[in-house]
Parts: C-alpha cells; structure tokens; sequence
C-alpha cells in the first residue's frame, strides 16, 4: 500500500475533480469521447492521445501554487484518465464510453458488482517486478520502490541496513514525496539493497549483497555459531518444513527475537550478524543476519511476507474438493470429475424441428445471380448500384448496373483469353481465383467479383496482407494452396502498397503459393469483341465462391458455396427482409464475407438495390456516418454489427437533423452474440428522439457454414413480438434452460434472432457426441437443413461430412428426416412463439471439469469490473488451454499506459473475484500485455487463435500476470499415503528379498590381485615419495599447464621431495604434530609440495581454494569459516595471497587480527628437516578434505593414512597407472576425487599428471582438449563444468580445432568427476560435438562419489571385454525408468521415449575393494535388485568420519559406521546419503562375472518431499528449461510446502512473464505438482560450487533474504 499512498499526494492535487469535469463544456467532453475511441481501437497513440488531451483540458485545471507548470501539465495528463466524463441527467447515456457496450447490460454489471461486494478485500501477494530506474528517468513516470517496511498491513517487520527514512509512516497519510524521489535518485532497485554481480572461482557469477550489515562481522560469534551449527545439523534430517499456517498473526511480536541462521531446517540462536560466506567449494555459505525466525522459518524480507500471503489465501477451502478414492501405489490417477449429482437436468418434451415458412414463388425471379445482372444491366443501365464513400464521407463514385454490367464483362473477358502461361490459357472455367481489395473499395471488388461469375471462375475473396507476417496470414496461404489458386486479382492502389521483394515483384508471403497478381483497373483489361457474349446459365450445383473462416484453433477453411444455394439465399433474404426493387441499403458491414457480402453484394444485385458501403476506415473517423448516411439517402434498410452502434452511441453529438424515420429495418448482424441486446437497448434509448422505431430492429443469427440461420421479421410482416429471457448462468453451464431463479447475481440476458428462414427446417441437437434432438429446455447446436447453406469446406471431405452432412436422431437413433443438416456452431434453443434464442457459440465455447462457459460471457464479467482505468475496451481475448487433461481459462487484456502496477494488480484481482462468483469457475490465467500488442483481426478485434498461439509460445510478451492454479486444478492425483513396510521375516530368504536377488555388487577383491605394486610395501604416501625421490629421483610426475598451453611449472621426483622438505624444515619448528594447517595456494606444484611438507613434519594439511581478489566480500569469509572450523592453527600460502590476506579490502569482509599465523612459503631457506615424521599407526589421521555438499552444508571428512593409501591403490589397479603413463587432469585440487588425482596418486603409482586449472579455460576454452591431443593422453579426468565449458565454449570451432591439429582418437576414457546422478544430455552433446576430432563415442564415462568416499566408481576403459559383448546394442550402460515410479520410490524399467521415461547412466564401474549395497532408508533393510533405495558403501578407502569441533561423532557415527537391520547385520557401512540401485546386466566383466550396474538417481538431501511423493529437482528442472528458449537455467526448491522455481532468463526482459504460465504447464503436465512461486533473474544468479552442481539451499537463502534482484517474481494464487 505505501506506494499507493505516497503517489496519492501529487496525484489528488492534480487530477481534475469531478466537479469539473461536470463543468467542461459539452464540445469538449465531445472531443475527449473521441479521442478515448481512437486510443480504444489503436488508431493513435497514448503518446498522441495525452498531447491532445492534456490540450483540450489545459484551460480548464486551475493551476496550482508552488509546481511547476510543466510537472504540472505532465501529472495531469497522467491522472486525467479518471476525468469523469458524466454529464447532467440527459446526458446519461454518454457515461457508457467506461465499458464496452458490446457486452454490457446494466443488469450484469449490477451482478458483477454486487459479488466483488461478497468478498472482504482480502489481501493476495502482488507479484514483485524489477524496476530499472535508468528506463524510466521521469518522476512521475517512477512507481515509488516498494518499501516493505513502510507496508504495516504487510505484517513486515524493520529491515536491517536499510535507509532510515523507510520507518512506518503511522501518524502520516502520506510520506514525503522527497523521500522516494531520492530512493529513486540513489539508483536503489526494488531489491533491498544495491547488488554487485562478481566473478569467482567457481566459474559462475553470483550475485552478492554488500548490506552494512557485513561490515559488522563478529568473527569469533560466527566461529562458535558454525561450528555450533556444525556439529547440529543432521545430515539425516529429513523433517518436513514447518507449516506456517497461523504465522502473521504472530509476527508482529517476534521482531525483537534474535536472530537466528537457518541451515537445512536446523536453526541455534546466535545474536549477531553473519554475512554471505563463500566456501571451500567457491559456493556461498549464508548465515542470515537479517531474518527473524519462527520456528525456523524466516518471516522478514519481503519475499516470505508474500509467500505467506499467498498461503494465506491458500487455506482457504477450495470449491470443488478433491475427491478421496483408492490410488494403487503403482499408478498415479488424475482425478476424473464425476457430474455433480444435484447439477439441473433438463426435463423438457423433446423438441419439435421448426419450420420457416415456405419460400414464396416469384413470376420473373431471374434462374441465376448473373442472370439477373444481366437483366439489370441493359434494362436499367442507369439505375444505382453502390456508392463508395471516401474517409472524409463524401461519395466518391457510383457504379451503376450499367457500369457494372460491361465492366464485368470486360473482366471475364480479359481474364478467359487475354491471361496465358506456354500459349495454353491461365484459366479455365471453375479455376479458384483469390479476390484481394482493400475494405474501402467496394467498386473494384464487385466487379471482379461478378467478373469472375460470368467467366465461370470461383472468387476466393480474402484479407489484403499487410505484412509479411500477418496474424492468421499463413494459414490464409495454406487456404489458397489448398484450393489451387495460382491468380490474385487486386486494385493498383492495393499493389503498389504490398510488400514487394528485391526484384520488385510482390513479395512471398510466409506460407502462400506463387501467385501471379493482375490489376483489374480500367486500363488492363481489354473490350471483348462484338461476337462474345458471357455464358449466362441457370442456377446449378457447381461453385459458385469460397467464403474463408478461421476456427477456434486458428485454422483457416474455405466453405464453398454452389450457383444454386447462393440464389435460394438470396430468395429466402429477400422475403424475409421483404425487400423490395430500387430500396436504398446502407451496409456498414466488410462486404467480402457474410452478412455484408449476401446483402450487400449478392440479393442488393437480385433486387436492383442501392448500396451505400461504409468503410471501416470512415467508421473509425466518424462513428456516425452510418446513421448520417441513412438519414442523408433516406435508406430503408442498415446492416450493422452492435459494436457500431455502440461507437455511433459515444460520437453522438447534439445533431437535431439526424432523422432514421426512414428505416423500416436495422439488421444487426452479430444479434447472436448475447451481449448485443444491450447495444440494441441502449442505441433504441437515445435514438429514439430520433425517429428510430423500436420495432424496426431486427437482430439475425448466421454462420460461414449455414448463411442465415434466423432473423428478426420487419413489423409489416405480421410476425410476433420480440422476445428476452433471463437466464441463470448456472444453468447454461450444465447446458439447460433455467428462467432465473432469486439468485440474482449469475444471469444472462437475451434477446431472440427472430425465426427461421423461409424454406429452411432448424433442430437444436447435443453439441457432442452423437447429434441427439435435444429437449425443449435444453442448450444445444442448431442445426439448418435447407437450400441455401453452404456445401462443403474445400478440399476437407471428413469435417465436411461431421458439419455438412449431420443426420440428427431421435433419442431411439431413428433420423427426424431424410435430409442431412448443417452445424451452424451457434449454440442455443427454440423459444416460446417459434423464436430462435442464441446463448453462445461453438467457437467461444470451454468445457471445464464438465460445465460449459461461454467466452463472451466471461469477456462481459471481466468488463464489468470498471475496466476503463485498467484495460483497453474490446482489447480482451478469453480461450482456453489444455492442461493436465482439462480445459483451463486464460483471460489476457490489453493495460492502458497510465494504469498503474498496484492498480492493475488490484483489478486483475476484482477480475478473478468476479468470474469466480459468477461463472462458479476458476481462472487459470490473467494476463495483462501493452496497448495495441495483440494480434488484430483484419477488422479490428482480436486474433483470438493467435493471441493463444502466441501465448502457448511464451511470446505474448504481458506486462502482468497472475496465475491461480491452486484454485481451477483440481483433478491431481491424490497426495500419496505411504504404506506400512514388509516386515523382515517375510521378506529374507536366503540371498532373495522378496524374490528378488539382494541388491549388493562389489568390485574386484584387493586381496586376489597381484600385481607388481613397489608402493604397497609402504603404509604411508609420504614414504612412497621419497622411496621414488630416491629410485628415480628424474622421473617427471606433474607438469602445470597455463592458459597459453605451455609448461608454466613442473616438477620430478626429488624436486618436489626437496621442495617438500623445505616446508616441513619451516613447519617443524614452528608447529606441532597432529596440528592442523591450511594451505591456501593456487592450483599448481606449491599446493603438492606443501601438502607433502605437512606431512613429513607430522602436520595435518587442509586444503583451501585461495580467495578471489576480484571478489573478497564473498570468498574471503569462506577461507576464514574453513580456517576456523578446521582449527587449522597456521596458513602456509604465497607472498601474493599473504598480502590480499591481510589487504584493507580484505579487512572489510573479515576481521583480520584474526587470522592464525600466516606462513609465506615463497622464499623459504633451503633447510633439511632434522628428521622425518613417522606416525605410529596408519589409522592416524593424514588430511582433511572440507567442501561443501549441494545441501549447502560445510562438511570436513577425516581421511586416515590407511584410507588414503586405500584410496591410491584402488585409484591405480582400476584406471591400470603405470609411471609410463600420463593423464591428464582438469579438475580443481581442492577436494574429493580431484584432489586425490592432483596431489596423491602420481606419487602413488608413478605416472606423470598433466594438470590444467579449470580456472584457466575461461580464457581459454580449448586448453584441456589441445594438451589431451599434444601429449596423446589415454586417460583424462574432468568436471561437469569443464565440459559445459568445451561443448558451449567450442561447440562452433570443432573445424578451427582440426586445423590445429587437435586430435583426440588417443583417447581411450575420458572421465567426469562428480558426486550426482550423471547428466547423460551434457555428456551426450560433448561426444557428439567432438566425435569429429576423433573422440570414441565410448569414450566418455561417469564416475561417482560423495563425502564418505570420494570414489566409489571409476569407470575404466570401456574398450576390453565389456566392448566385445556390447558392440551389437546401444551403449549397454543406460536405461529408462518411469519417472512417476520413482517419485514412489520404485524402479520400473520402459522403453525409450516411453511417456515420463528418464534416461539413467550407470555411474561406472566399482573400484576394487568397495562393496554396495541398497538399502531401504526408513527400516535399514536390504532392497532386492532394480529397488530404489540409499547407496550403502563399505570399503578400506571410506573417510573415517565428519570433523566436527565439539568432536561430536556420535551425531554422524551412523553416516560412517551403520548396520543393516537384518540379513548381513556384521559388515560396517557407510551412508552415502544418495538414493540410487543395482542392475544385474547381461554383460561379464573381466574376471566372468555378470556385471552389477550401479545407477544414481539424486542426493535424499536434496529431494522434495510434496503431495506424499519425493521428486528430485533435476527432474522439475530439466522438465522447465525445455518449456521456453529463453531459460537457460532453472532451480527449484521448497518453502513451507510450495514449491519455488527460480528461472535464469537468456533474452529480454520482456520475455520474462512469457515464462510464468510455461513454467505452470509444464510442472502440472509433466509432474502433477503446482508451481507456488516463479522468480525470473538474470543469468549467473544461480550458485554452483566448482564441480558445477547447482547450490539449491543457497539460492532458497538468498530468495527469502530478498538479495535474488529478480526481474520478477510471480506468486501463484
């Protein structure tokens, strides 16, 4: 609210008041009815409209003291659209320009009123939008930023770090406007303070928040409270979130508890302020400083404020509740809704078929339509035929029948002998020609029209393109290929204006055959001779023209209509309308299809009319000329639509001249549509006066296909009177008729067609399935069986014969006559007196969970909520969508410039509120785009087909949206109940759970392989050194590679032995053993070196990702926490880093005085070590490896001598390393398997490492694969980023590469590191891209590990025995699984492309020595083979445990030391904490065994626990970032049961609410879930950790702490 309040200020002082605008002169008001208009069609623009308004009102608004002028003109014009434009009581009707009178009677605008009423304001979340304040630089152009704190109905709490004058204003109705024009000068966006994008290491930006707060960093509180935090949370602690049912409530009192950081739901109280950590992992660690927490749950930030909004209007019960029923385990069911018992039935006798009477026989009707201009035309040359009228009104030409006559002939002429291709003739009778003339050329489009008649063409007249991409254009092209047309007929003026093509032939247009294009002036065709004469013939079954319609889904048909139906048209028009020889006709209507087309082209010619042809340019001038032209020609009959008549109704001026006496009839052409009774009431109110009889309006109901259905009878004809019904809108949506009942809010006014048309017989049968008679008070679709409709649509037999040739049934199945029927896609009944009542049409029409709504209705209810402040009059398109198996609502309106976001948001609200009361139906969703955005039809309007396409594209490009799918989805699958679980006695038999072997595989066993390993006689690594620093002290063991390729360091044997007893010399007088020293180098030989000089001075090494000097605020606290929480008592580092240590800038992140002892190893004198270090046992601990796991938690693993020698030995029997060897490696050396590949196993096993810093491919991508390809490497390591980088990095260089002689057939396996399921797509796309350099398909392989034990699988060459057995399949290691099995913890093999199929990779092959097994995670059972379950580890290379700080094992002594509950209760294993299972394949390893296939499906860390199913986010977020182009990143997380996706938008700005219903969709398609909250942000806002896992956790910090900056959040309702 307070950005309401604090505008409210200029805006009250400068709006003009009511009282004024009652004063402003009645031309005025005139003119400003005008303009409105012009701006509601998109005839100027908002820019124009202002100018001339702010013009037309300046003289009238006082001027106020103290503003200046121009601000002053600038604010008024901005508020003026709120100028009342009521005038005294006579004047009353021109208060109709607030809505569109199209759909507006007083009554429903009543109703829709009275149910907003019903609902309390109750508050919903408004979505919060990034405001780039260098866009909009004006003042009144900037919304005040949303202050959260100043919003005290928000139930927020004071934001720390914030500008002092954001205090609650209390005692202040509005704030000082100085106090947000100067938030707005600072340049602060709505995010709660200014953010700085960084680079890290980790290879990803990420954004950072430099509040005050960080300057505030008590270090030692933040140690204690870490490691407090450490040694608390609970790897195992899957607890569901808290719920927050009751929270705001209770907010308010909670603002002075301390503050509390949250990680993963564990949350200790600690009274300080932490910052944003980086940590080990170059991923951030966020403590929050600035959330109070309930509960453990934050209730600050702006963000959790809506977030409990939004589940604040959840709780509320929704309608139609989801129905109980048994869900087998196996099957997710979607909810099928079952028909309400107590829905109305209809009850009725079955309907009659109606009658018209018969057609009357006329002496001298002419046999055929060119007969009877003919007759007309040499009979009566100089009578009128039509008149055109310019833009200004003035009558430009009129064509005679006599003209018409010899110039038709002309044209039939010319376009039979006069057009050749290859000396044959272009045409020939019955050829399809395309007529192309623009709306105001009536003249030139009748002749050709009649031309083509009397040459026997068939006319095909269509739109003119304006654009080579007009809505609706290409399936207009995909008509005219259909029917074969290759000549477009058009004016010279129409063909100098088409967009033409460089060689200045009219262009192409998208989707259209070739066509030649021949100009029907005057001087292109040629007089025939005197011998020829046009064939003139009767009336037959042949084509006569093809009128084109666009259905609902957008594609477009051609119907063709025979000689003979055209002239039983005309014959049943002219007795119905009793027209009469020589009337006068005025037609507002486009005259190339329809009703404009059969009265004002076709029986105005049968009849010898006078047509006067209103252009619709002219009605957009003067919306009066129609009725001026009436009165001027003293026109008998008009055919108009309602929308002209609600133009004409705002344009009319005080004209006392104006006289309609002379109409004995007012066709209004689109009577059907059941929102045109208002225009007729309110046009017969004011024109009344004007010699308008009441009487003389004659509403009729038609369609493409059936041509007149029905139409109100002139009064001379004796017929009855006209007819209303009010109906209840409830039951129309069960399809009955019910006269309203005492509920008064939910009705439907109509007004009859009139009856049926002579010689025609009209059934109403049911819209679906079988064509059933329906009953009397039943809806349905009327159907016409008569001469005079349509034939057939071109080219389409099958849907010619379901609409074209429908036989309705009697209930019994016996047809009710011999003749078939037409659908005329009108929906309706056959009222009292034989009166035809049209409620809705078939196109409009939406069938959700069971119950009709019309379209129209909905457009009607939308309007009714004071729509002209927000929206655009006549700018709404309602349609729907399939999701999810049901029909959805989407309502998208055209937003006026001036309405601002809160308003908007406020409207679109009332909307909802309102459809919801009175369609008992939820909308899907809202969408607000920029004026004159949506797709036009030719005649103004909506594209609705279009604008729906463009939606279901995600390029509709809104500038508001609002999504309720909590409330309209309410067919999912019931929440899962999980079962009681087998006990074990039934289950073990032997090895066989439950008939299945059990899950369990194991590599090689260490024991049986022999093997010439020297290092094994060692039990340390540090021995091995200077075993071979003394065996071959030359041998090379690392070489580092730089960005430019070449050698930047390396080192031998005894180099780095020498350089390692440097440092332990340096260290051993300074520390003691067992004491714990970080190391903070860059990847290289320094690290290596170091870390052996720990070792041999008995200290313990703790690896440390340096901090990023381009980036402190974020890396530096990380290296401090790791520090810290490692108890590390020394930093050994390079001079570069000790000076950034202990920078002024480093000061500003940490407190430096803190730091332990700081070692500079650069320059250390060549000192031998008094004497070596010998531990006593090999269980002593050797390293800590610290990183951080995708959960967001710092987790230290203790690595003993015996496990780290394990390790090396596993490391080098599976990958075959020899000192003859080289690998190469690009990995970072901080932690897990990289760091053992960097730093441990070339000591081990002897063979030199090429090493390449992932840090370094930023500047060059090709670094890796060029040094793979130099130094023939046969085995390669790298991470998932790595290869992200190669494949998006080199994906269009693979040629360059090959010139330089890349080439990477060398290599036998190349291996990707990683503690996650493995991404089959990234490493899919890298084989494919590089196979042309020549990289094995085979080649690349996953490996898997995780805290406990950084490396459970390796897969080694894949090129031995296993190849041999597998060459004739697929690549044998992936398969597909149902993902709706795995979200129930079950494994259910399908085939590819299955439907929910999920490709998996195996993980790799098990090292030597390491034993899985799957087990159940709640009883600790074992699982049988192809059962989902944790990954249990038990090898002599599993780390030892956590280090914790309190030395608190027990916590995690299950993580490391666990047994199952039954079967092999002996073996210790360790918890992996990854869900995953084993697969006996087909294939033998080496030693002839079947080999067991280990998949990993995702961390139970990180899955979401919702509706009773656990879902991995990789599965949601693979599922989204297919639904638009645009997204090229996606995370998601939960947060209090919603369920949150954060989306990285790659385009523009605009794109970003283009991707909220998308990202809806797709989730509730493809996963049964309902997306709560979308956030749009920019790319790089993601966190990832150097192994390129996304950090989750983090992210859902940093969301809920405000710090995200989106360009958009949206919250759906």
């Amino acid at each position: 609210m307070a950005e309401r309040s604090s505008t409210g200020l200029l805006t009250m002082m400068l709006e003009p008041t009511p009282a004024l605008a009652m004063t402003l002169p009645a031309e005025v008001r005139e003119k400003l009815a005008e303009l409105e208009l012009e701006l509601s069609e998109g005839d100027i623009t908002q820019k124009g409209y202002e100018k001339k308004r702010g013009k037309l009102l300046a003289p009238y608004i006082p001027q106020i003291q103290g503003v200046d002028p121009s601000l002053q003109i600038d604010n008024r014009i901005q508020a003026s659209s709120q100028v009342a434009l009521q005038g005294s009581k006579s004047n009353k009707s021109r208060a109709a320009n607030t809505r569109d009178e199209r759909f507006r009677s007083d009554l429903h605008t009543e109703a829709v009123q009275a149910a907003l009423a019903k609902y309390k304001e109750r508050k919903m979340p408004m979505p919060s939008k990034r405001r780039s304040v260098l866009v909009q630089s004006s003042v009144e152009a900037c919304t005040p930023p949303d202050t959260s704190s100043a919003s005290e109905d928000e139930g927020s709490l004071r934001r720390q770090g914030r500008l002092t004058t954001s205090t609650p204003y209390q005692g202040h109705s509005h704030p000082a406007v100085e106090h947000w024009f100067n938030r707005v000068i600072q340049g602060s966006s709505t995010s709660s303070s200014a953010s700085s994008t960084s680079s890290h290491p980790g290879g990803r930006s990420v954004t950072t928040t430099n509040t005050t707060a960080h300057a505030a960093l008590n270090v030692n509180a933040a140690a204690t409270a870490l490691a407090d935090l450490m040694a608390h949370t609970h790897l195992d602690n899957h607890s569901a979130p808290p719920d927050v049912t009751g929270l705001s409530e209770r907010s308010s009192h909670h603002a002075e508890r301390p503050h509390v950081a949250s990680v993963r739901g564990v949350s200790r109280g600690f009274n300080h302020h932490t910052s944003v950590m980086e940590t080990a992992d170059g991923c951030e660690w966020r403590g929050e400083g600035s959330l109070s927490l309930i509960d453990g749950v934050p209730v600050n930030s702006r963000v959790s404020n809506k977030i409990q909004q939004l589940l604040n209007t959840l709780k509320r019960p929704k309608r139609p509740p989801l129905r109980e029923f048994f869900v087998d385990d196996f099957e997710e069911l979607l909810d099928v809704q079952q028909p309400d018992p107590n829905q109305p039935k209809p009850e009725g006798q079955q309907m009659c078929p109606l009658e018209g009477e018969p057609l009357g026989v006329v002496t001298n009707w002419p046999p055929s339509l060119p007969a009877a201009l003919q007759r007309w035309g040499t009979t009566q040359p100089k009578s009128p035929c039509l008149t055109a009228l310019d833009n200004a009104g003035k009558p430009v030409y009129t064509l005679t029948y006599g003209k018409l006559w010899t110039r038709s002939q002309k044209l039939a002429y010319t376009l039979l002998n006069k057009l050749s291709s290859r000396n044959e003739p272009l045409l020939v009778p019955g050829d399809r020609v395309a007529l192309v003339f623009p709306n105001n050329d009536p003249v030139m489009f009748m002749v050709a029209f009649y031309g083509c008649l009397l040459a026997e063409l068939v006319p095909v007249p269509i739109e003119v393109p304006l654009t080579r991409k007009d809505a609706g254009s290409q399936q207009i092209g995909f008509l005219l290929g259909s029917c074969g047309v290759t000549l477009a007929l058009t004016t010279d003026a129409c063909q100098k204006g088409l967009p033409k093509a460089q060689t200045g032939e009219v262009a192409t247009f998208k989707g259209w055959p070739r066509l030649l294009w021949f100009v029907t002036d005057g001087k292109h065709v040629v007089k025939p001779p005197k011998d020829w004469h046009p064939p003139i013939r009767e009336a037959s079954n042949d084509i006569a023209y093809i009128e084109y319609k666009t259905s609902k889904e957008g594609s477009t048909m051609g119907i063709t209509v025979s000689h003979s139906a055209m002239l039983a048209h005309c014959h049943a028009l002219t007795q119905a309308c009793g027209y009469t020889e020589g009337e006068t006709i005025t037609n507002v209507l486009d005259f190339k299809r329809e009703a404009g087309l059969w009265h004002g082209v076709l029986t105005s010619v049968m009849n010898r009319m006078h047509v006067i042809s209103i252009p619709y340019s002219l009605m957009k001038v003067n919306p009066l000329s129609w009725i001026m032209k009436v009165h001027t020609y003293k026109a008998r009959v008009a055919v108009v639509k309602s929308r002209d008549m609600h133009w004409s109704l705002l344009a009319q001026r005080d004209q006392r001249d104006i006289s309609l006496s002379s109409l004995r009839m007012l066709i209004v052409a689109d009577g059907a549509n059941p929102w045109s009774i208002s225009s007729c009431d309110a046009f017969l109110n004011v024109f009344q006066s004007r010699g308008l009889r009441p009487e003389v309006i004659c509403p009729c109901a038609s369609s493409s296909e059936a041509m007149t259905v029905a139409i109100r009878r002139p009064p001379e004809m004796g017929v009855p009177p006209p007819g209303k019904a009010v109906l209840s809108m409830g039951g129309l949506s069960h399809g009955v008729i019910r006269v309203d009942t005492e509920e008064k809010l939910s009705v439907l006014t109509v007004q009859d067609v009139g009856q049926v048309m002579p010689g025609a017989l009209v059934c109403v049968v049911r819209a679906e399935g079988i064509p059933y008679l329906c009953q009397t008070d039943e809806v349905g679709e009327i159907c016409v069986s008569s001469g005079s409709t349509g034939v057939a649509y071109y080219g389409l037999p099958g849907m010619t014969k379901n609409i074209f040739e429908t036989v309705p049934v009697t209930p019994s199945g016996i047809p009710i006559s011999g003749r078939p029927f037409t659908r005329t896609s009108l929906l309706g009944f056959v009222g009292p007196d034989s009166l035809v009542f049209v409620v809705g049409k078939m196109d409009g029409l939406m069938v959700v969970s069971g119950r009709r709504h019309n379209a129209d209705d909905v457009v009607a209810t939308a309007l009714a909520v004071e729509p002209m402040k927000f929206v655009y009059r006549g700018r709404i398109a309602v349609f729907s969508v399939s999701v999810l198996h049901d029909e959805r609502i989407v309502v998208v309106a055209e937003q006026r410039p001036d309405a601002s976001e809160e308003d908007s948001f406020q409207w679109m609200s009332r909307v909802l509120q309102a459809i919801d009361s009175i369609h008992q139906v939820g909308v899907y969703c809202l969408a607000l785009v920029p004026a004159n955005t949506l797709p036009k039809a030719p005649l103004g309007g909506i594209h609705i087909s279009e604008t729906k396409q463009r939606f279901l594209e995600g390029a509709l490009h809104p500038c508001n949206v609002l999504m309720c799918p909590h409330t309209c989805v309410t067919n999912l699958p019931k929440p899962r109940q999980k079962q009681p679980e087998v006990g074990p006695a039934s289950m073990i038999v032997g090895n066989l759970v439950a008939g299945k072997r059990i899950a369990q595989a194991c590599g090689r066993d260490l024991g049986q392989l022999e093997d010439n390993d020297q290092a094994r006689k060692f039990l340390y690594i540090q021995d091995v050194l200077q075993w071979r620093a003394q065996a071959t002290p030359d041998h090379p063991l690392f070489l580092v590679l730089n960005a430019k390729g070449t050698v930047s360091s390396s080192a031998s044997c005894l180099q780095l032995h020498k350089r390692a007893e440097r440092v332990a010399a340096a260290l051993m007088g300074r520390l003691n053993t067992g004491d714990h020293v970080a190391l903070v180098y860059p990847p290289g030989i320094d690290l290596i070196a170091t870390f052996y000089g720990c070792l041999y001075a008995g200290c313990v090494p703790v690896t440390v990702r340096p901090p990023h000097p381009q980036n402190l605020a974020t890396t530096l606290p990380t290296v401090k926490m790791i520090v810290e929480v490692s108890k590390s008592v020394c930093i050994l580092t390079t001079q570069a880093i000790t000076k950034l240590l202990k920078s002024k800038e480093a000061a500003a992140a940490v407190d430096i005085k803190s730091w332990p002892t700081v070692l500079d190893t650069d320059d250390l004198p060549r000192k031998k070590s008094p004497q070596m270090y010998k531990p006593p046992t090999p269980e002593m601990l050797a390293y800590l490896d610290f990183s951080v796991s995708t959960t967001g938690i710092l987790a230290g693993v203790k690595m003993s001598h015996a496990a780290t020698s394990a390790l090396c030995r596993s490391i080098k029997l599976q990958c075959e390393l020899y000192p003859s060897r080289q690998i190469a490696i690009c990995l970072d050396p901080y932690c897990g398997l990289g760091f053992a590949l960097w730093c441990l196993c070339s000591v081990y096993s002897g063979h030199q490492s090429i090493l390449v810093p992932p840090l370094e491919l930023e500047s060059n991508a090709s670094l890796w694969l060029a040094a793979v390809s130099q130094y023939k490497v046969r085995v390669t390591f790298c991470s998932y980023s790595v290869m992200e980088m190669c494949t998006k990095g080199l994906g269009s260089q693979t040629e360059a590469l090959r010139l330089r002689n890349v080439n990477l057939s060398c290599v036998r396996t190349c291996m990707v590191v990683a503690e996650e399921r493995p991404r089959i797509a990234l490493t899919q796309s890298f084989s494919k891209i590089f196979k042309d350099l020549g990289l094995s398909p085979r080649a690349v392989s996953t490996t898997f590990g995780c805290r406990v034990n950084v490396a459970i699988c390796l897969q080694p060459n894949r090129l031995g025995k296993l190849a041999e057995q597998g060459t004739a399949g697929p690549d044998p290691t992936t398969v597909y699984v149902d993902m709706r099995a795995l979200r129930h913890d079950r494994v259910r093999l399908v085939e590819r492309g299955s439907p929910h199929s999920l490709p998996l990779m195996e993980s790799g092959k098990i090292l030597p020595g390491v034993k899985v097994i799957i087990a159940n995670t709640e009883t600790k059972g074992p699982l049988g083979d192809s059962h989902l379950g944790e990954i249990w580890v038990s090898s002599p290379h599993n780390a030892t445990g956590y280090y914790t700080v309190y030395g608190e094992e027990a916590l995690h002594a299950d993580h490391f030391n666990t047994k199952l509950s039954f079967g092999d209760t002996q073996t210790v294993w360790a918890r992996t904490g990854y869900l995953g299972f084993l697969r006996r394949t087909e294939l033998t390893d080496a030693s002839g065994e079947r080999h067991d296939a280990l998949y990993v499906v995702g961390s139970l860390d990180e899955t979401l626990e919702l509706r009773g199913m656990r879902y991995h986010p990789i599965d949601i977020e693979t599922s989204v970032i297919r639904s638009h182009k645009s997204i090229a990143e996606c995370a998601v997380f939960t947060w209090t049961n919603l369920l949150v996706v954060v989306v990285e938008l790659e385009g523009s700005e605009q794109e970003a609410l283009d991707l909220v219903a998308l990202v809806t969709n797709v989730v509730l398609e493809e996963h049964y879930l309902i997306v709560g909250v979308v956030v749009v942000v920019d790319p790089g806002v993601i966190p990832i950790n150097s192994r390129g896992e996304k950090q989750r956790m983090h992210l859902r910090d940093g969301f809920l702490a405000d710090q995200l900056d989106p360009i958009y959040v949206a919250y759906n309702m």
